[in-house]
């Protein structure tokens, strides 16, 4: 639709409206009639205002303008008191205030441009928007002129060079320089035009492999990168680091500065670099030895930094006064109590916005706040570098290495030695642990691993592979440290220390097993799982990998599920549908699908349930925050989940498949006539008063048997046999009460 029939207001009892998904530039005053409107949902269309008149529908709950092009929303929406439903995402505000709206309850505010407030400040929620605007009301506003470079590249590329040289042109370089270790953190300020100063933090990454896997936890949006390339080795995988900077920063900008040692020149391909990378910016060439280009380089850093979106941001005042003093701090870290006193020496007076303000500094990276973590929230990390630094220390250690990742708190005692980390190796050993670069391993008092040092070497171990779950992930790009991440988040369940490598593990729990294997080479992990409690163990796994890529912003990921044909079944290597395929089915009402190895039809949504156990999902109400929505067996709601998976809302009946003559309604007929037969024998031979007793005892025993045969038929997990027997027998005489005594 490009307009609204305006018939449409004759309908004066209308509760709820959607015109979503059309081609509308513009919503008719006439609409303002429909006083009795609750909900109205105008997105996905081509809205670039919304009018003023939209106050006269005072009964609005609920209100979505998603997926528009919008800039800016009416100062009339404040009116709408009753509100307390509204989604703005994937417009173009940059202001956003919702201070007016006291009944908001659910907001979503995702890819907006915003300025005012920061979108540091904005994905925090609706009471740290509120608490943003109020503290501009009374505190008055300033402005931040503060971002981050990060440099990337390989090993020996000139990334250090580069970033001393940003600072101090006639920098000579070294011929035995040692490679940067990890992060090395430096500040540089520059004058802007309209008299103010530029301060730039710049970030020097170390190039070798062992850090590849740390970058996600440091790359963060909002920065300029510039990606360092050495012209002489040819080493550079520049698909790697542009997915790299564009999968972990949001689509930052990036610069690629091509070091032309000894002059040597090597074209690259600009226009298919620039196709696939939107946020390419420029490609500049330079000479670190001769200086050859490096103005340009410098003027071009200079001139990308200081026009990010977030440069000029107003801020409350008390906000850059506490930024300037901590700056003015010349320690590595603070205590929290100190942090909260030069907040209170700068015009703090709730400990709410304290703390806000913190959570806006740590997500910029200019200081390190874990607010929510019990030993880390005690201290404020001014220097960021001090926590970085001692984290790659561990993991450049030659002990440590030699041992395969494992340390103890002596080898960190030796490690840590220096004064700037006395009294708190259990502060940086947390750090490390929220960085998922170490693990505690279990039942131990202080031994941890660092597994990304562990052996290459898959061990030897036994694997009973009847009755599998398979599931893969497949990747478009796949970053570095997946597996790591999720080693760390799931080492509670590793049984055997022995049975964990660099590319794979094996969980254990409830006499269940899962083994988890990365094939970085072919941008990939295989999973399998075996034992009693399949589907239990499975979900864990899953959890834990779509925890890990939800982390990413714009991962591209396939959730493979293996075929349960009468050919794929317990077969080691089956065919795999991937998951998107089979909601797409399921959206269409389709629901059987053809294996491509056996040429079978198998019923899709009994594919589903072969790996992720539907009943394992808590039935729960329609949420406008989407995840994924089960009911009962019979039927499945799908929505748009967390990872991005589109799922339409659909109904699909549940077919259970027929696995033998027992399974179906024959069977419970002919024991049902055994039974009846029996009693009728037993009517003759036994008392009058123990003929009811028995009846109930034989009405009783048909659904036993037909428990049994779901048991067997994997149609009932061990958990509801017991809980349908329990229920059982607690109908029996005498037993029964009994059992409901002694349950």
């Amino acid at each position: 639709l490009t307009a609204l029939p305006e018939s449409l207001s004759k309908l004066q009892n209308l509760t709820s409206l959607s015109v979503s998904y059309n081609e509308l530039t513009a919503l008719p005053e006439w609409l303002s009639q429909l006083q009795n409107l609750t909900s109205l949902s105008v997105s996905h269309n081509k809205l670039t205002a919304l009018p003023e008149w939209l106050s006269k529908l005072q009964n609005l709950t609920s209100l979505s303008v998603s997926y528009n092009k919008l800039t800016a929303l009416p100062e009339s929406l404040s009116q709408l008191q009753n509100l307390t439903w509204l989604s703005v995402s994937r417009n173009r505000l940059t202001i956003l205030n919702i201070l007016e709206l006291k009944r908001l309850r659910w907001l979503d505010t995702s890819d907006n441009p915003l300025e005012t407030p920061p979108l540091e400040v904005a994905d925090k929620g609706i009471e740290a928007i509120h608490d943003y605007f109020r503290q501009l009301e009374t505190k008055g506003e300033d402005y931040l002129y503060e971002a981050k470079l990060l440099i990337v590249g390989e090993g020996g590329a000139g990334k250090t060079t580069l970033a001393r040289k940003i600072e101090n042109p006639n920098y000579k370089l070294q011929n035995n320089e040692e490679s940067t270790r990890g992060i090395e953190i430096n500040q540089w300020q520059f004058p802007l035009k309209q008299g103010r100063t530029f301060r730039m933090n710049i970030w020097d990454f170390g190039g070798q492999a062992i850090y590849h896997a740390t970058h996600q936890f440091f790359l963060t949006k909002r920065s300029l990168y510039v990606l360092v390339a050495d012209m002489r080795k040819e080493d550079t995988d520049f698909y790697y680091w542009l997915n790299v900077v564009e999968l972990l920063s949001d689509n930052s900008p990036v610069l690629i500065i091509k070091n032309e040692q000894q002059d040597r020149h090597r074209e690259i391909n600009e226009h298919q670099l620039r196709g696939q990378f939107t946020n390419l910016r420029e490609i500049l060439t330079t000479n670190l030895a001769d200086n050859r280009g490096l103005n340009e380089v410098i003027e071009k850093i200079k001139y990308y930094i200081s026009n990010l979106s977030h440069i000029g941001s107003r801020l409350p005042k008390t906000w850059v006064n506490v930024r300037e003093a901590l700056e003015r701090d010349s320690r590595d870290h603070i205590s929290f109590e100190e942090y909260l006193s030069i907040c209170e020496n700068n015009g703090f007076t709730e400990k709410n916005y304290k703390l806000q303000l913190s959570g806006y500094l740590h997500d910029l990276g200019v200081c390190l706040h874990f607010q929510e973590d019990p030993i880390l929230k005690n201290i404020v990390i001014l220097k960021p570098e001090w926590g970085t630094d001692a984290a790659y220390r561990v993991l450049d250690d030659k002990s440590v290495i030699s041992y395969l990742g494992h340390f103890n708190k002596a080898d960190l005692a030796a490690i840590w030695s220096e004064s700037k980390y006395a009294n708190k190796h259990d502060e940086l050993l947390q750090l490390m642990m929220k960085f998922k670069l170490c693990y505690k391993i279990p039942r131990t008092n202080n031994a941890f691993i660092a597994p990304q040092l562990l052996s290459e070497n898959q061990p030897a171990y036994p694997w009973n592979e009847q009755n599998n779950i398979i599931l893969r992930y497949t990747y478009e790009f796949m970053p570095k440290g997946i597996l790591t991440q999720f080693i760390v988040a799931t080492h509670h369940l590793i049984a055997d220390q022995a049975c964990v490598w660099k590319s794979g593990v094996v969980l254990e729990k409830d006499k269940t097993k899962a083994e988890i294997i990365e094939h970085y080479g072919k941008r990939e992990i295989r999973i399998r799982v075996a034992g009693l409690h399949r589907k239990e163990l499975m979900a864990i796994v899953m959890y834990e990998f779509d925890n890990i890529h939800n982390s990413y912003k714009q991962l591209k990921c396939d959730k493979l599920i293996p075929c349960n044909c009468a050919e794929c079944k317990n077969n080691q290597n089956p065919y795999f549908y991937p998951f998107e395929d089979l909601q797409n089915f399921l959206e269409t009402r389709k629901q059987n699908i053809q294996c491509r190895k056996s040429a079978e039809m198998v019923n899709v949504l009994e594919l589903i349930d072969d790996v992720i156990d539907i009943m394992q999902f808590p039935e729960k109400e329609e949420e406008p925050t989407g995840g994924i929505i089960i009911g009962n067996v019979e039927k499945m709601i799908l929505q748009q989940s967390k990872s991005g998976d589109n799922i339409m809302a659909t109904s699909i009946e549940k077919k259970p498949a027929v696995k033998s003559p027992w399974a179906n309604g024959s069977f419970y007929l002919f024991v049902f006539v055994v039974v009846i037969s029996a009693l009728g024998v037993l009517s003759n031979s036994v008392p009058l008063y123990a003929l009811p007793l028995i009846l109930i005892a034989g009405i009783l025993f048909v659904p036993i048997i037909g428990a049994l045969q779901l048991k067997q038929d994997e149609h009932l997990s061990d958990k509801s046999f017991v809980e349908l027997m329990k229920i059982t027998i607690s109908q029996l005489p005498l037993i029964g009460k009994m059992a409901r005594k002694k349950p």
